[in-house]
Formats: C-alpha cells, sequence, structure tokens
C-alpha cells in the first residue's frame, strides 16, 4: 500500500513539473503557431500566385508558338523569293539594253569597242527573241529592231570603206588587209549574216568584186613580165641525134633541175623584165608563176573560208563580255596554220610579201577551228564558188601562158623539170587544203604530160630511124653517122638518164622508164649499125666497147645517181655490153694467133 502512494506521489510530482514546463514554454508555443499560420497564409499567397503565373505561362506559350508559325511562313516566302530572284533577275537583264549599248551603236563610229558590243546586242536579240511570250520583252522589240538597223548600216558602211584602199591601188598588201584588219572584225560581219543577211550578201558582192579585179590586173601585169622574159629566152626542141650543138657539148645542169622543187631559187619579180638582159629558163618562168599563184590563191581561200564561213552564234557569259574569247583570231585563225601562215617564200609581185621559207616541216598538224578539210561538202559548196569568182581571171591567164610555155615545145628534160614541179606545188596545195586550185593544177599536169610524151616519142622515133639508115626531117639528106655524132647521141642519152633519175623518186614510174627503155633499145640498134660497116671484126669490137665506155662513164658520175636502183640496172646493162666486145676482141685475137700457126 505505501509503495502504492509513494508511486502516486512520484507521479503527480512529475505532472507538476511537466506542467510547470509546459506554462514557461507557452509564449515559444503561441509563437510558433504564429509562424505556421503566417506560413500557411504565405503559401496560400503563393498557391495563388502561382496558379496566376500558369495562367500567364501558357497565354505566353500560346504567343511563342504563334511567333513560330509566323517565323516559319517569312521564312518559307523568303525561300520562295530566293528562288525566283536568279531568274527574275535574268529575265530583268535580258529584257533590259544597257545605256551604254544603245549610246556605242548610236553614238560612236564601227571600231574596236563594237567587237564586244555587237556580240552583247546579239545575244540580247537573241533572248528577246526567246522571251517573246513576255510582253516586256515585245515592247523592247521595237528598240531592238532600231539599234539592229542601226548597226547593220554602219557596218555596211565600215566594210565598203575597208575595201576603198584595194580599189585604189594594186600595190596594196590584200593580205595585211585580211589578216590584221577583216579577220579581226569577223565578229561584225558574222552578226550581219545572221542578222541582217541582205547587207552581208551586199558585203560580200562588194569584197567579191574589188579582189577579183586586184588578183586580175597584178596577175595580168605579172604574166606580161614573164612572156617579155620568156621571149628573150626561146628553147626549142632539139632532137637527141641533132648534130646542131647549139649548147655546146650535153651536160648535166643541176641548177635548172633544182626549178621541179618549191624549195629553191628565189622566184622572178616583175620589175626584172625591165632590165632587157635579164633571161631565165623556162622552167624557172613556169616555178615562179606556180609559186605565186599557190601563196596567193590558197591564201585568199583560207582567207575566205574563215572570214565568209557562216557559223552558228554561241554567246559568252554576259558578264564576260571583254572577254579574249572575242578575239577574232581565238576562233579563227589557229596558231599552227592560220591562213596568213599559208606562204611559201615566192611572194608576190601584186602585192604581197611573204615571211615563211618553204620545208615540209613548217606545214606540221593543224587547228581544228576554221580548218576546210573539217567542213562538209555543202559548206565548201558556197565558199569554193566565191573564190573560183575571184580568181576566174587569174586561172585563166595562167592556163594561158602554160600553152605559150608549151609553143614551142621544150626539150624533154626542161619539160619533167615542169612537170616535177607542178606535183610538188600540187603536193602543197593539198597541205593547205585549197581543193579549187589543186584541181587546176591538176589540170596543168595533164597538160603536161602528152606533150613529154610526144618529146619523147619524137626521140625514140628519130633514133630508130637513124639507126635504120632512113632520113629525118631534120636532115637533107641521108642519114649518116660518124663517131663524133654517136658520142654526142651517147652523152645526150646519158644526160637524159641522169636527169630523169634526179627528177624521179619512185623507183619504178612507167612513164618515165619506158621511154627511156625505148630509148635504150634503139641507142643500142644504132651501135651496132654504126660499127656494122667496119669489116675488121677486132676494130668493130673495139670500136663498140669505145661507145659503151662513153656511157659507162657519164652514168657513173656522181655517187648519188649511180646507188639509184634504175642507174645499178642501166650500168649493169651497158657493162654486160661492153664485157662482151672485150670477150670478142680476145676471142678474135687468140682465133687470129692461132690461125697464124
Amino acid at each position: 500500500m505505501n509503495g502504492i502512494m509513494t508511486r502516486g506521489n512520484k507521479s503527480a510530482s512529475e505532472v507538476g513539473q511537466q506542467s510547470l514546463f509546459y506554462h514557461s514554454q507557452a509564449k515559444d508555443f503561441v509563437d510558433l503557431h504564429e509562424q505556421v499560420e503566417t506560413s500557411v497564409n504565405l503559401l496560400d499567397s503563393l498557391e495563388s500566385f502561382l496558379s496566376t503565373f500558369q495562367k500567364d505561362l501558357s497565354s505566353v506559350s500560346g504567343q511563342i508558338s504563334e511567333l513560330q508559325e509566323r517565323s516559319k511562313d517569312i521564312d518559307n516566302r523568303l525561300k520562295s523569293r530566293r528562288r525566283i530572284e536568279k531568274p527574275l533577275s535574268s529575265l530583268l537583264s535580258d529584257l533590259a539594253i544597257p545605256p551604254s549599248l544603245a549610246i556605242t551603236i548610236l553614238d560612236t563610229d564601227v571600231g574596236e569597242p563594237w567587237i564586244a558590243t555587237i556580240t552583247d546586242f546579239e545575244r540580247r536579240l537573241d533572248l528577246l527573241k526567246v522571251r517573246s511570250r513576255v510582253k516586256a520583252a515585245r515592247d523592247l522589240g521595237d528598240v531592238a529592231e532600231g539599234l539592229r538597223i542601226v548597226a547593220a548600216t554602219k557596218l555596211r558602211t565600215f566594210f565598203l570603206a575597208l575595201l576603198q584602199p584595194i580599189r585604189t591601188s594594186v600595190t596594196t598588201n590584200m593580205q595585211v588587209m585580211q589578216t590584221s584588219i577583216f579577220v579581226k572584225y569577223r565578229v561584225l560581219y558574222a552578226f550581219l549574216q545572221r542578222q541582217a543577211p541582205n547587207v552581208a550578201g551586199e558585203v560580200q558582192k562588194a569584197y567579191t568584186g574589188t579582189a577579183r579585179t586586184y588578183y586580175e590586173t597584178g596577175f595580168r601585169r605579172y604574166v606580161r613580165s614573164l612572156g617579155w622574159i620568156k621571149a628573150r629566152t626561146p628553147e626549142k626542141p632539139e632532137p637527141i641525134i641533132s648534130r646542131n650543138g647549139n649548147n655546146g657539148e650535153p651536160y648535166l645542169n643541176q641548177d635548172r633541175l633544182a626549178y621541179a622543187k618549191i624549195d629553191g631559187p628565189s622566184i622572178i619579180l616583175a620589175y626584172m623584165a625591165d632590165d632587157k638582159t635579164h633571161e631565165e629558163p623556162i622552167e624557172a618562168i613556169l616555178r615562179s608563176l606556180f609559186l605565186v599563184l599557190m601563196d596567193n590563191a590558197t591564201a585568199e581561200y583560207a582567207f575566205i573560208v574563215a572570214f565568209f564561213r557562216s557559223e552558228s552564234f554561241a554567246p559568252p557569259p554576259a558578264m564576260e563580255t571583254n572577254s579574249a574569247l572575242f578575239s577574232p583570231t581565238a576562233t579563227l585563225l589557229s596558231p599552227d596554220f592560220g591562213f596568213g601562215d599559208r606562204k611559201s617564200n615566192a611572194g608576190s609581185e601584186i602585192g604581197t610579201r611573204v615571211s615563211r621559207p618553204f620545208g615540209g616541216n613548217e606545214h606540221g598538224s593543224r587547228d581544228v577551228t576554221a580548218l576546210p578539210g573539217l567542213m562538209d561538202k555543202a559548206e565548201r559548196v558556197p565558199l569554193d564558188a566565191i573564190w573560183k569568182q575571184i580568181l576566174d581571171p587569174v586561172l585563166e591567164y595562167c592556163k594561158t601562158f602554160v600553152t605559150t610555155v608549151l609553143e614551142p615545145m621544150p626539150p624533154a628534160v626542161p619539160l619533167l623539170t615542169m612537170i616535177r614541179l607542178t606535183e610538188a606545188v600540187i603536193t602543197e596545195v593539198q597541205k593547205r587544203d585549197c581543193p579549187p586550185l589543186e584541181n587546176f593544177l591538176f589540170t596543168m599536169r595533164l597538160q603536161l604530160w602528152p606533150a613529154f610524151q610526144k618529146v619523147m616519142s619524137e626521140h625514140c622515133d628519130a633514133l630508130r630511124k637513124l639507126a635504120e639508115g632512113g632520113t629525118t626531117s631534120y636532115f637533107n639528106r641521108a642519114a649518116s653517122t660518124t663517131d663524133a655524132s654517136v658520142a654526142t647521141i651517147c652523152n645526150r642519152y646519158v644526160v637524159m638518164f641522169n636527169s630523169f633519175v634526179i627528177l624521179t623518186d619512185q623507183e619504178e614510174e612507167t612513164m618515165i622508164f619506158s621511154n627511156l627503155l625505148r630509148l635504150r633499145q634503139e641507142l643500142t640498134k644504132l651501135i651496132a649499125r654504126h660499127t656494122e660497116n667496119i669489116h675488121d671484126d677486132v676494130a668493130k669490137a673495139t670500136k663498140q666497147s669505145a661507145m659503151y665506155e662513153v656511157l659507162l662513164q657519164g652514168l657513173n658520175k656522181g655517187i648519188h645517181l649511180s646507188t639509184h636502183p634504175k642507174s645499178q640496172k642501166e650500168i649493169a646493162y651497158w657493162a654486160e655490153k661492153e664485157e662482151e666486145a672485150r670477150r670478142r676482141i680476145v676471142s678474135i685475137a687468140q682465133s687470129r694467133r692461132i690461125g697464124k700457126r
């Protein structure tokens, strides 16, 4: 019981202590309660603020989305404008004619600035035609047409004025005019061909007439001068059996054989005819004519191709109107084979002066930009027609002169020299690609070959008649032979044979060596006939051996001749004949010694 009371007293004491503690902390609890209420109020206020902020944030988010949509729309519109910017700019550029272009055409004379201007103008003309569906292009068409008419009129006057120096003086250097002036303004003429064909045709006709008169006058004077020189040195045909040795002992004249090549002596100039003592062989005269013809005719053909050839318009980029692409020489003349380079050292008596020497190496591969060889037949026909209109009188003069060269007929060696010259000129003309001149020269060669064959036939017939003991038209009495005359005939045969070998590159050429074979056969018969009246067999064989020796000595002159296959065969033939004669001498001598015994 006591224990229970004791525990009760302790509990009451503890409760009293706790009560005192809480009473002492009451203020703190009150303060804490007030703070809690304040915090709750603040949280309520914050909740209200956050709720309002969330509403505002939702509103801002909606505005941002709207701004993003607007931004995307603006970006798409910008991309669309960028896509049409270049085409629109190109359209505006195509439809516009710059004031500077119009001022150049309307207010300035034709000159170098026109080259780029006209190229740009033609590009714009073509673009206006392409854009004809655009109203602005149709509106601008009248302005462009007016400028085209003004440009065509000024260009017509300009090109006709360029021809004036050629019309007034034949001493004007035609090739210099062509290469330094006409080709330079080739772009302007091409503009006329495409945009004003009637004006281009008028310019072409004016040039054709002027050039025709220029060449006709020059070649007429030059051919007349050559005719005077030819008249001073008449060269009549001398048969191989002729006893009238006007030129002394026959010999191989290699100086005259040199006229068979393009690369050789200088040509005859017209003023040389004024010297009445000046003489030239017929080969030199014909060579001068053909080389002057070749230089002028091929240069003219090359110019015609370069200048009058029709070409489609290929405009450069609009921003490059001052580029070197517009240079006439950049597309019309190649560095390897421009028509100004198509020259030999022959020169011309009608105003042409040349600077290049002859030589096969000078004519290498050519640029493909404006070569006649790359044209088809349809392109060639009008250009060939222009060339023929210009050069027809010149070809007639040359044809007539060749006819006079064959009257009287020259000797065989000069004739073959002229034939080889003609062939060399044809080869060079083929390199220079001038088909009309090539055809003309083929005709001249065909005219020379029958004359050569006729002369060779006369030699063979004369030798045959002499070998048969008949008479010929060259003698008034029965033909007879002497040692001297037969030796002269042998020497003439040797000179002719060696000359033909020098002039013949091909080992087998029927026209040449078949005639020489006929001559050899007749000469063999002549030697046999000449010695048949000698009754002493030893003397006969000795005489024949001496004749054969004359032939062998002549044929063996010059190592370069004796190494030719035909020369070797010829030497072998006469050496065999000479050996047979020697064997007969030995055989007869031995027979006589045996008979005496």
